[in-house]
């Protein structure tokens, strides 16, 4: 009998498990670009036309490889508006009850494929080096899950970087040489971007028409939408940026988005790349003395360690996950996240980048917008939605942990050990945005006070019951309890000013 194979956006890989199952004989290839996929949150409007062309392509590539695909456009007038309602469609058309999936990425997709009244067979994501078996047989017993040991793990398991059962330089990690923060250079080139053909051009006008109101811009277009540009992308990391990914990894820059950044994660995640691949290029660079151990063991922990660790944490909570609020955090997310204007520089330029190129890298992301949110005491569900909404790497898998657990700690630290938050001497440090600033970061108080150095005690304050005895964050109570208290007061006073000001809606 024939089966119905689909194939998810996010699973352009001819290595996909459920392909390996079928028989390309008799089974039927389903493919269909969804209006309930493409607006379960208001996705970046690159990122809904990256995965149209992917698909598109991909579906191409199957033909040419001898299967039958049954691809559903957007605009197709048979559409059936989800990918339930296509699976039912299709084994109508086909005469069948039977659907080979591989496992998606998000508790949501899951549950409707199981929901669906035919018979389905649900393989793992083999994609993935680590299965979820072997996850969990590792996080047994330990009383906190911590990305360091499994990454050692991962290192033994896959013998990257290793001599025997030692790894090469005689440590695991290097991220002490990887702090510098960067300078402007005019030579540093950036990733390639798309050439225009076709496919992609007909998925850039469909996206432009039924989604003109997302936040995004959508041209210029510079992603990659297949493999062949996925692989190019790759040889440009490797060749003109991993020598110094190590160094820099944690700087920003206003007029430099990229930086020495691999810029690959979303062909990772969308399945253009393999994870091993991707790591066994960086250890030949090594190899071959084109790039220091810094920058090769920095990039390859990115990959088998902290990729593989968080969806390992993704799929051990369970589909309650993303409804996590340790902190009980309520606010509203700011408009500043849609757009709206705002006086802090360094929020202007990440939001404005997000905007621009749905793309900032995790430093950005984590020290700059989620520092905010988490300082703020906004509300996690919105943080999460709006992460998911606005980078086109972001699926829920991968983007849930980085923001529920290790941006927001709003799983209580399943993933971290203590919350991400830093007062403005930390992105000064790493960045030139505050040079350009209305606020000065030097200023503790008063009225150009950097809004991080007064939101950055406040959180503290308000937590104090809860982080006060975690040996990583007592030094910084102690630093509070020294001030004099007229200054202690002054600071919380300033910082219920500016959330209340950023409640009203006032421009901050």
């Amino acid at each position: 009998m024939v089966n119905l194979v689909l194939v998810l956006g996010d699973q352009l890989s001819e290595n996909l498990s459920a392909l390996a199952e079928a028989d390309k004989a008799t089974d039927i290839v389903v493919m269909a670009e969804v209006a309930s996929e493409a607006s379960y949150v208001p996705h970046h409007p690159k990122k809904i036309a990256f995965t149209f062309a992917a698909m598109r392509k991909f579906a191409a590539h199957l033909q040419e490889c001898g299967w039958r695909v049954a691809y559903t456009r957007l605009d197709d007038p048979g559409n059936a508006g989800s990918l339930p309602a296509e699976l039912l469609r299709r084994a109508e058309e086909f005469d069948t009850d039977l659907v080979l999936a591989t496992e998606p990425g998000e508790w949501r997709l899951i549950a409707a494929l199981h929901e669906i009244p035919l018979r389905l067979t649900l393989l793992e994501d083999t994609r993935f080096l680590c299965t979820h078996a072997q996850f969990e047989a590792w996080a047994e017993g330990r009383k906190a899950l911590r990305m360091e040991y499994f990454y050692r793990e991962m290192r033994r398991k896959t013998g990257l970087l290793m001599e025997g059962d030692k790894p090469v330089g005689g440590k695991w990690n290097f991220d002490h040489d990887n702090r510098k923060p960067a300078s402007g250079d005019l030579f540093r080139k950036p990733p390639p971007k798309a050439q225009d053909d076709d496919i992609l051009e007909h998925a850039l006008d469909l996206v432009e028409s039924r989604f003109p109101d997302n936040f995004g811009t959508l041209r210029p277009f510079q992603f990659q939408t297949d493999r062949a540009g996925a692989l190019c992308a790759l040889d440009h990391f490797i060749t003109h940026a991993l020598p110094d990914f190590g160094a820099y990894q944690d700087a920003m820059l206003a007029d430099d988005p990229y930086l020495y950044h691999a810029v690959i994660g979303l062909y990772l995640n969308a399945g253009l790349l393999e994870p091993l691949e991707v790591c066994e290029r960086a250890a030949q660079a090594y190899g071959q003395g084109h790039a220091p151990l810094n920058s090769v063991e920095g990039f390859i922990r990115q990959i088998i360690g902290w990729r593989e660790f968080i969806r390992g944490v993704y799929f051990l909570e369970g589909p309650d996950y993303t409804s996590r609020n340790a902190l009980g955090h309520d606010r509203a997310l700011p408009a500043l996240y849609w757009g709206g204007n705002t006086q802090m520089n360094c929020l202007k330029h990440a939001v404005g980048q997000t905007r621009d190129l749905a793309y900032a890298h995790h430093i950005q992301r984590l020290m700059v917008t989620g520092n905010f949110a988490l300082l703020a005491g906004v509300d996690p569900a919105h943080v999460h939605e709006w992460y998911l909404a606005v980078y086109a790497d972001a699926y829920e898998w991968v983007e849930a942990p980085n923001v529920i657990g290790m941006s927001q700690f709003a799983d209580g630290g399943v993933v971290g050990s203590k919350p991400y938050v830093s007062s403005g001497a930390y992105i000064d440090r790493m960045s030139d945005y505050c040079a350009g600033c209305h606020y000065r970061v030097k200023d503790k108080t008063g009225p150009r006070a950097c809004p991080f150095n007064l939101l950055y005690w406040h959180f503290l304050i308000r937590h104090r019951e809860r982080f006060a005895g975690n040996p990583r964050m007592a030094q910084m109570y102690r630093t509070f309890d020294r001030m004099d208290e007229a200054r202690r007061t002054t600071v919380l006073a300033e910082a219920d000013g500016f959330l209340r000001k950023l409640d009203a809606g006032k421009l901050v």
